[in-house]
């Protein structure tokens, strides 16, 4: 099932959408700012309205997530080495690719809808990049899981672009600020639940301006979602509604030489199979 978080008649509300993605059922369900994970643990609430899809607009799934999101940096082959060879990784001289995840995160208010816009403050940086990633959506709590039980602990999935500030993240030698920008965090534009998607074979693509920049495959994760989950749970409780961002493939600004960074003016889609479509134009401000 689809999911997710619309405003309609001066309202925001959960929704399900219809198969074909035409009208949205307007649930029994009062939405927060944690969007869809009201939804968790609970059977699907009644429908109020059925509304078609144009006359409502979307938010993002879960608008304000209620701890910082997690995400997991290097986590496809090829994008570890361009990202090794851009001279802005601090963790290269480990070697490309990584032993173990490594996880930073992003602070909640980075997050806006699909159609909203990724603002550029040329002021504090002049290199932002873009990553199509795989959300997880955290659904059961747990601590220490393990990677046989970890699909157990998953509600759904999003999309998700890791909006990222390049030089800020070479020159703090940390990843939190530059990842953190204000709008950074593009989610949505709806969220399903873990049965819609394969993780063994689900394609992740990104486009700007229409150019095909990253195409690759969930396959492809050098740490799968289970391993994932088992390593930000060790010694940390993972809550329901908590958010993981999976890692991006090949194809970032960051691997052109020189660099495809983005400009005010430009627009950025991003589709991961089974899920939809993300977009969203880059302003200055």
């Amino acid at each position: 099932m689809k999911f997710c978080v619309f405003e309609w008649q001066g309202g925001t509300h959960l929704g399900k959408l219809s198969g074909n993605g035409d009208t949205v059922d307007r649930l029994d369900l009062a939405a927060d700012g944690n969007g869809v994970a009201a939804l968790i643990g609970r059977d699907v609430p009644g429908t109020l309205d059925t509304i078609p899809i144009g006359d409502v607009k979307i938010c993002a799934p879960i608008p304000r997530p209620h701890r910082n999101i997690f995400c997991v940096g290097k986590n496809y082959h090829e994008h570890a080495h361009e990202f090794a060879n851009s001279g802005f990784d601090s963790s290269a001289a480990k070697g490309a690719v990584p032993e173990a995840p490594i996880v930073f995160s992003k602070l909640p208010e980075t997050v806006v809808p699909d159609g909203a816009a990724i603002k550029m403050d040329s002021s504090v940086t002049t290199a932002v990049d873009y990553e199509a990633e795989l959300g997880v959506i955290i659904g059961k709590s747990g601590r220490n899981i393990s990677k046989e039980d970890a699909l157990s602990h998953v509600w759904g999935y999003t999309v998700i672009n890791d909006v990222t500030a390049r030089d800020l993240q070479g020159k703090h030698s940390q990843w939190l600020i530059g990842k953190s920008q204000d709008t950074f965090c593009p989610m949505g534009p709806v969220a399903v639940t873990a049965d819609e998607i394969d993780l063994g074979d689900t394609t992740v693509k990104c486009w700007v301006n229409g150019e095909l920049r990253q195409d690759s495959n969930t396959s492809l994760l050098i740490f799968d979602v289970p391993t994932i989950i088992a390593a930000i749970s060790n010694g940390i409780t993972l809550m329901p509604g908590d958010v993981i961002a999976t890692g991006t493939p090949a194809g970032v600004g960051i691997g052109f030489k020189p660099p495809k960074y983005l400009t005010p003016g430009d627009n950025v889609k991003v589709e991961i199979a089974g899920i939809g479509t993300l977009e969203n134009p880059v302003e200055a401000i």
